[in-house]
């Protein structure tokens, strides 16, 4: 029997591991992210689970509530939830096991040395910044001064110094300014396919109810897709059609336009001058969002005899996590530890932007946080990106 499986069979609830009768779903995400900070608040050693599926009745016995699979599907997205609103961020995954062929779930979350965890924006009127709970028992409670203060005051003891950390973007030395080059986003297969349908379109709106209009309509058409392309007649309503389904048809395209041939590919790095590693590290960036702006939130496909086809799961693993918030990029990438007295690469596969024409002369602040399990704080600063021709 695997390691989880035995843990949802055979455990009872204590600090580190609580039991859930319903998968928590859209509507218990508050509940999903408060279970989360008190169990990694917990004042244990290693790993805590949370077993979904499972709960006890009134004489102590173990009662299983099988769960669907569908909550396995990223519907909510659970660790993205806790990615979004706790820092720093927790190492959580959620796998499902089998009991006597009854399927039940179990949250993992790994070693938690980086207490106090918090919440880092509200998710509602009850559940807001700064809120923090700790397990005792088999119980959550919310942390007030004082238990937020002991925390702070070992973590300080025990913690590495941040003004031993630098981060900046890569290269012969650490830069904390970065130039990005712009490009034309007329040329987006999208909006190239849309400017011919609109050639089109005016062609057939502004020609007579005579033969000429079939004629100029073929002549347009063989001048902007060549004598190869077979003419076929379309009415004005079939082109409008068709003009609002180009987006969709020229994603791929227009995925591989920005972030493959016309994207800027940015690094940053670590360099930590202290004498101890730091353990777990992990980063978040918040950078403006702008219409010229394009921040790829995972890799596009690959073009391969004219045609688009994925990548490997594991490359697209590699690649940092993006989120699009209403005024932010944010962007969240897990490091591990980081040694001392070498700079290390942040990303194993570099973030991809590409950059409007719109953008050229103006310049972006890049506000980063640096975690890790032994900071006293979060290694906090700017960065800038400039925007050329």
């Amino acid at each position: 029997m695997n390691r989880l499986a035995n843990i949802a069979r055979s455990e009872t609830p204590d600090s580190g591991i609580q039991f859930q009768r319903l998968p928590y779903g859209n509507k218990g995400v508050e509940s999903f992210l408060r279970d989360v900070l008190a169990m990694a608040n917990a004042s244990i050693d290693g790993p805590r689970f949370i077993v979904v599926g499972s709960d006890f009745d009134g004489r102590g016995r173990k009662r299983i509530h099988p769960i669907n699979e569908k909550d396995f599907a990223g519907k909510p997205p659970y660790v993205s939830l806790a990615n979004e609103y706790i820092e720093p961020p927790v190492r959580l995954r959620y796998k499902p096991v089998s009991i006597d062929g009854k399927q039940l779930g179990v949250f993992e979350i790994g070693d938690c040395q980086d207490r106090p965890y918090m919440m880092r924006v509200d998710y509602s009127e009850t559940l807001r910044r700064g809120d923090a709970y700790m397990r005792v028992g088999d119980a959550a409670m919310k942390m007030g001064r004082p238990q937020l203060q002991a925390l702070f005051e070992r973590k300080f003891r025990d913690a590495v110094s941040t003004k031993d950390i630098e981060v900046g973007f890569t290269g012969d030395i650490i830069h904390k300014n970065l130039t990005l080059r712009s490009c034309d986003l007329a040329e987006l297969p999208s909006a190239v396919a849309a400017g011919k349908l609109e050639q089109l379109i005016k062609i057939q709106l502004n020609s007579s109810d005579s033969g000429s209009t079939s004629v100029m309509a073929r002549l347009v058409h063989a001048r902007l897709y060549g004598s190869d392309d077979p003419y076929v007649s379309r009415t004005p309503d079939e082109l409008m059609r068709e003009m609002e389904q180009i987006q969709y048809e020229y994603r791929d395209h227009d995925r591989y336009f920005l972030f493959e041939t016309h994207c800027e590919d940015v690094q940053l790095v670590v360099y930590n001058q202290g004498r101890e590693a730091i353990i777990d590290a992990s980063i978040h960036l918040v950078l403006p969002k702008d219409g010229d702006l394009y921040v790829a939130d995972r890799l596009p496909k690959i073009r391969r005899n004219d045609k688009f086809v994925d990548r490997l799961p594991g490359k697209h693993a590699s690649y940092p996590d993006v989120r699009f918030h209403e005024k932010s990029v944010q962007i969240t990438h897990k490091i591990g530890d980081i040694g001392v007295g070498e700079p290390i690469e942040v990303f194993v596969c570099p973030l991809r932007i590409c950059v409007g024409a719109g953008l050229v002369g103006r310049r972006f602040g890049i506000r980063y946080a640096l975690h890790g399990q032994n900071l006293r704080s979060p290694a906090k600063g700017t960065l800038r990106l400039n925007f050329s021709k």
